[in-house]
């Protein structure tokens, strides 16, 4: 490696819980029913593109968009269109849904074939066809970013494996089970880009994927494995930059402002897959953990199927559930119900127990600091937390708001357990109603 590890400021070390790491993935049969979303990424949600009634095959698109930032969803199952109709998301609002009742068959639509030898403006429309979005969590269209504006040269690929958060083991099985295909679309992205040199990052508890991943890179050029220690959150974009290269990203700014890539170990393995088969994105790697689940265990799951029915294949619960999170205890978003669906970034469901959703009553801030140390954004929580709860929201944007990457640092070490995370994103929310407000205001001439 060119540059020594870097430690970002800030960052906590919660307990790793993963209790999953060495259950080899499962495939789960074909649910009873498919629901699948028509937003499932960062950027503008898809229009349905069938009927009601109509029949639809395994792989064929169901939902699409002209917007420039916005991903295609396709049907992971062949079956008739029950209905289409508005669901209810956790962020409380409604998202235009198809239902989908499988007819057993999994018949693949006729269009579906391998994807070889494309030039790179082929590839990547191919690649924004297949629906990817990244795999990590975030959810953000992946040909956006491997197109970045003009002027804007992209020097480094880093390949994020690190899975910091508790209970998550979804990338560390597919590092585990699926080395090569890392590997292979790691230097698929670097030809594509023109990117000279990637780094694969990945903490050190994961010392099967360091040693597998690390024996294979012999056999591709400027790739190298980072070990990197164990420090959350260690997989965040910026963080880990800093981490491999030494690079920052500025405030306010992207990663591609200062030449680097990022992309999740999933992300760039199905890239390698999705040029092989042509099936688009219609799967998903979720750990399945917590308490209250019977047999915790890593799922490979059709997009659309209900969170009920992943539960039920893990045996169901074995003590009274408390609270469903859609991802880590740390960034993840509580489930309001079990009928909700496993979507394109999903890749943990946890089931706690009272015990482990046991968090003490907030109380007023004591200006402790610790949120401050914590935070590795070098942001002032506490300060955006009180604008936030004034409704002061402009303030809350001169204390850098939007900054926040939402890591739960803060939340996690508050000795008065403000709800820090959770005013941060109703704040974040409010800055982007202004905003529209304002555009609207502009475009009226008012």
């Amino acid at each position: 490696m060119t540059n020594p590890i870097k430690r970002f400021r800030g960052g906590i070390k919660p307990p790793h819980t993963k209790t999953t790491a060495e259950y080899e993935t499962v495939k789960m049969p074909l649910p009873e029913k498919i629901v699948i979303p028509m937003l499932q990424h960062i950027g503008a949600p898809c229009i349905p593109v069938v009927k009601k009634g109509e029949r639809v095959l395994v792989g064929q698109k169901i939902g699409s968009s002209d917007a420039m930032i916005s991903a295609p969803i396709h049907s992971s199952v062949s079956g008739i269109v029950n209905n289409i109709r508005p669901m209810l998301y956790p962020g409380g609002f409604e998202v235009t849904s198809i239902e989908i009742k499988p007819d057993g068959h999994q018949e693949i639509d006729g269009s579906i074939t391998p994807h070889l030898n494309l030039q790179k403006e082929d590839m990547l429309l191919k690649i924004k066809e297949s629906g990817l979005v990244g795999l990590g969590g975030a959810g953000f269209p992946t040909s956006v970013k491997l197109s970045p504006p003009p002027g804007k040269v992209l020097d480094i690929l880093v390949v994020n494996g690190a899975e910091c958060e508790p209970y998550i083991t979804s990338d560390y099985r597919e590092m585990v089970e699926n080395p090569r295909g890392i590997l292979e679309g790691t230097q698929i992205i670097m030809e594509l880009t023109g990117i000279k040199k990637a780094f694969v990052g990945i903490e050190k508890n994961k010392p099967e994927a360091i040693k597998k991943i690390c024996t294979l890179s012999r056999e591709y050029k400027n790739i190298d494995v980072v070990p990197l220690p164990m420090r959350y959150p260690q997989g965040g974009e910026k963080q880990l930059i800093y981490a491999v290269t030494g690079r920052k990203v500025p405030m306010g700014r992207l990663p591609s402002d200062i030449g680097v890539l990022v992309q999740n170990v999933n992300t760039v393995a199905f890239i390698d897959e999705y040029l092989r088969t042509g099936i688009p994105l219609i799967k998903k790697k979720v750990t399945v953990d917590g308490g209250a689940v019977v047999k915790p265990m890593n799922v490979e799951v059709l997009i659309g199927t209900a969170l009920n029915d992943v539960f039920k294949f893990c045996g169901g619960f074995k003590e009274p559930l408390c609270k469903v999170i859609m991802g880590g205890p740390m960034m993840g978003v509580s489930q309001f119900s079990l009928e909700s669906s496993v979507i394109k970034n999903t890749n943990a469901l946890l089931a706690l127990t009272e015990k482990e959703a046991a968090r003490r009553k907030e109380s007023i801030c004591i200006r402790c600091g610790k949120c401050v140390e914590a935070c590795p954004m070098s942001l002032m929580p506490l300060y955006i937390n009180a604008y936030s709860l004034k409704g002061n929201i402009e303030y809350a944007l001169k204390y850098h708001l939007n900054d926040c990457i939402e890591c739960g640092c803060c939340s996690y070490v508050c000795p008065a357990s403000r709800h820090l995370v959770q005013s941060i994103r109703y704040a974040k929310a409010e800055a982007r109603k202004l905003t529209n407000e304002k555009k609207e205001r502009e475009q009226s001439g008012k």
